[in-house]
């Protein structure tokens, strides 16, 4: 919701301040501007992307601007699915094979669905921990497997912001595509008075306007949104590998569960007395309920 309150600040502050300085707010309603301008941007994101890029792109502005940001307990509750797993797995490796074959169904997953909806934090714990359960790897075979897979994840997730982004980029020039087409119909106006072209004018310099307003004010700012949102999910990712390379080394798991918290930027980190409790609750029957309740 901030995003939504932080566009509503620049429309709001910009517009404010047009019609403190005496501007008429009607003079700034041309759809044909934004027609040109909207549909322009439209079509050229269309033409630089794929299919796939534009659904995971609407898939991440919805996620960016409606989605809850991830907190504290957020990762609390990834940590302990670490816990777990790897506590489950030191007492009996086999037991888990139920779980990662089919995590939709596995109870152990839906008690944590910081990892249940996250697609690629699943897909990535399931599979590192299949081919380890099947073909033991050194850790760090393991771990150059996990950072290939994390490295292809990562150019595959930002080229949506930077679809945004450039899009953003353009939206000036649209802009000056939509003044110049406006002045070209003002040309024809030149014989109908200065009140007609001083109003075509007006509304020509518009589509200057909303194209500058569009790339700085909304689209850039939302691609920034859209990195931090990728950011946060990438965190969970990196809690779990944390956790996986101390497993290969032989760690338990509250070493694993360390491993994974410390691997948490310091802003969102839970401290250790935290993870203790939470990681306690579990081994006494407790579940998921602690990292919910953090």
């Amino acid at each position: 919701m901030l995003v939504i309150l932080g566009f509503l600040v620049v429309f709001g502050s910009v517009l404010g301040g047009y019609m403190l300085h005496g501007g008429n707010v009607m003079v700034l309603y041309q759809p044909t501007e934004f027609i040109i301008i909207g549909g322009a941007g439209l079509g050229s994101m269309i033409i630089s992307s794929s299919p796939g890029l534009m659904k995971a792109t609407m898939h991440l502005i919805k996620e960016s601007i409606l989605g809850k940001p991830m907190n504290k307990a957020d990762y609390i509750q990834a940590v302990c699915f670490a816990y777990e797993c790897f506590k489950m797995l030191n007492a009996n490796p086999i037991s888990m094979d139920k779980h990662i074959e089919d995590p939709k169904s596995s109870d152990l997953f839906q008690r944590y669905p910081i990892i249940l909806n996250n697609h690629h934090a699943l897909e990535f714990f399931c599979d590192t921990m299949k081919i380890q359960l099947v073909a033991r790897m050194a850790s760090y075979d393991l771990d150059d497997l996990m950072e290939l897979d994390i490295s292809t994840l990562h150019k595959e997730e930002h080229q949506a912001p930077a679809l945004v982004n450039k899009t953003g980029d353009a939206m000036p020039g649209l802009g000056i595509v939509a003044a110049v087409l406006g002045v070209v119909i003002t040309m024809g106006k030149l014989t109908q008075g200065k009140e007609v072209i001083g109003h075509s004018v007006a509304a020509a310099l518009v589509g200057t306007f909303i194209g500058i307003l569009l790339s700085y004010g909304f689209f850039s700012p939302l691609a920034a949104k859209m990195e931090l949102t990728l950011g946060s999910n990438s965190i969970v990712i990196a809690a779990l590998r944390a956790a996986i390379n101390a497993y290969t080394k032989g760690c338990n798991a509250k070493v694993c569960a360390e491993f994974s918290r410390r691997s948490i930027p310091i802003e969102f980190r839970p401290s250790f007395a935290e993870i203790d409790d939470a990681t306690s609750s579990i081994s006494r029957g407790g579940g998921a309920a602690a990292a919910k309740a953090a």
